[in-house]
């Protein structure tokens, strides 16, 4: 029986998930809210740092987990300099960017930061991030905008897509860096990636700016309109920046960001929930096929993710745009946890090597 112990760490910017894996089966999993009380005596999110790695040691103590047993930590990513998909091992200038934020400040940057505490307090742990939302693999040509001064940049789901693209690979009995895929995930955000043989060479920037308009971002948008309403005098940049980012997409159309309620009221005859989820399967759809020209049409599957492939009417209207191209397979939710601890399994087992980070 497998002994070899993997803990998951996945700081949220409200909760903080932990798993312990033994081998490939997970053995503990909690998730950790926080309060907006709790939060508010915090300035930064590095100051979070003792707050959420004591919580998280009380929980593996009550839940009496063998903590000494612990051979790799694994944190979620944050926003650190574009690099390559893998798992890295955490160390000094790791360390620095989490702190900076040199992309910005999110709660994932401290994923890295309590992992690298905890594996040093253990007998024989290391520490890793594993494809964090910065991974790039964008060939040269994706990158180029219609102007020198917007470049299009990598930002996506890339722990859910890469863990599932190997699912799919496993599936047909084939590795992932042999085959073309594109994977959608529809979640908060939505980022829909070609990965030609283990390499995303394309995705939308699934933060802030390009893509299918989801539950709370609005996508790509007009950007005549767009110009003329940040000049009108109107709007600061916060509101802008929260027009597209936050109060966008199915919040701006119909007042939440709750895909399932939408979906129970377009079931019930609403007209206008309909066509706004629609609208959204409509535009992912047309990502697809965008995405099926970068891959040159040597597509061998299309892969739906994320908490909203869980809607049927969502993926019907989706394979019924795009099955043309490949077969849809559908992996409804996500489990970052598990392709967390399963990039941390594979180091274990000599299966892949940590990468540097440089």
């Amino acid at each position: 029986m497998e002994t070899r112990r993997i803990l998951a760490i996945n700081p949220g910017s409200t909760s903080t998930k932990i798993a312990v894996f033994q081998g490939d089966k997970s053995v503990f999993l909690k998730n950790i809210k926080h309060s907006a009380e709790e939060l508010a005596e915090f300035n930064l999110i590095t100051e979070q740092f003792e707050f959420r790695k004591n919580i998280i040691m009380k929980e593996m103590v009550d839940a009496e987990i063998q903590i000494d047993l612990i051979e790799a930590v694994v944190g979620r990513g944050g926003l650190v300099k574009p690099i390559e998909s893998g798992i890295y091992e955490v160390n000094d200038r790791l360390k620095e960017d989490l702190r900076v934020g040199i992309l910005g400040e999110h709660a994932s940057n401290l994923g890295g930061l309590i992992a690298d505490n905890i594996a040093q307090s253990l007998p024989k742990a290391k520490a890793y991030i594993a494809d964090p939302v910065v991974v790039d693999e964008m060939i040269e040509v994706a990158r180029v905008s219609g102007h020198p001064d917007f470049q299009r940049v990598s930002i996506f789901h890339a722990l859910n897509q890469k863990a599932i693209g190997r699912a799919f690979a496993q599936s047909i009995d084939k590795k992932y860096e042999d085959i073309n895929i594109i994977v959608a995930h529809l979640g908060g955000g939505i980022s829909v990636g070609a990965h030609l043989k283990g390499k995303v060479v394309d995705v939308n920037n699934a933060l802030d700016g390009e893509g299918p308009f989801s539950p709370e971002r609005s996508g790509t948008l007009p950007t005549g309109a767009l110009a003329k309403m940040c000049f009108s005098g109107d709007y600061t940049l916060d509101d802008i920046k929260k027009k597209i980012k936050g109060e966008g997409g199915l919040v701006a159309h119909l007042g939440t960001n709750d895909a399932y309620q939408v979906e129970l009221k377009a079931k019930d005859g609403d007209a206008k929930a309909k066509l706004i989820q629609d609208a959204m399967s409509y535009q992912v759809a047309k990502s697809i096929g965008e995405m099926a020209t970068v891959l040159k049409g040597e597509v061998e599957g299309i892969l739906l993710t994320g908490g909203i492939a869980h809607n049927p009417d969502l993926v019907n209207y989706i394979k019924d745009m795009v099955s043309f191209i490949a077969p849809v397979v559908v992996y409804p939710g996500e489990d970052e946890m598990k392709a967390l601890a399963m990039n941390g399994y594979m180091v274990l087992r000599n299966e892949i090597e940590p990468k540097e980070y440089v």
